[in-house]
């Protein structure tokens, strides 16, 4: 049996939460929130949230808490705040919270951007985890990291992530 064919690798219809981290970006300037929603759109998955907040940690968890409780999201797709910048603090806020953490998300991201973008592909600090039954993904802000992170890493295995997630 391949990889294709595992049982687990169902097709999924998912609800997701966009959440774009930015001080300089708006909703209607927002192009890699937009992206994450169209590709997320294109795959037959639903964008239940999208929201935007500035760099500031009680803002980050004030928009995540309502994502996560939210009965309609099984993922979370975080855009933005995952250098090493001091106004980058998505990561520092989210990964507390995880209750898995999932690095081959990192480590892979960080391998397929090296192929894209050279060195400073090794200063992201994109990463994924579980908060509960809802997986977070944290990705840098621009449109390529959302192409990669969402386009070649999300969405090509989430029937299999969902059904590890929630099986019992």
């Amino acid at each position: 049996m391949t990889h294709t064919e595992h049982r687990r690798d169902q097709k999924v219809s998912a609800g997701f939460g966009i959440l774009t981290v930015s001080d300089s970006r708006t909703l209607e300037t927002d192009e890699s929130g937009e992206l994450a929603a169209r590709l997320v759109v294109e795959s037959g998955h639903r964008v239940v949230q999208h929201l935007l907040v500035k760099n500031r940690r009680a803002d980050i968890l004030h928009a995540l808490t309502s994502m996560l409780s939210d009965p309609g999201v099984q993922v979370v797709v975080t855009i933005g705040g995952t250098g090493v910048g001091e106004r980058d603090v998505t990561v520092d806020t989210v990964t507390p919270l995880f209750d898995k953490e999932l690095p081959g998300f990192g480590e892979l991201f960080r391998r397929l951007s090296m192929e894209e973008i050279g060195m400073p592909a090794v200063y992201s600090r994109a990463t994924a985890g579980l908060i509960g039954r809802v997986v977070v993904y944290c990705l840098p802000g621009s449109k390529n990291a959302v192409a990669t992170g969402v386009g070649r890493i999300v969405l090509d295995g989430l029937g299999h992530l969902l059904w590890e997630v929630n099986r019992r």
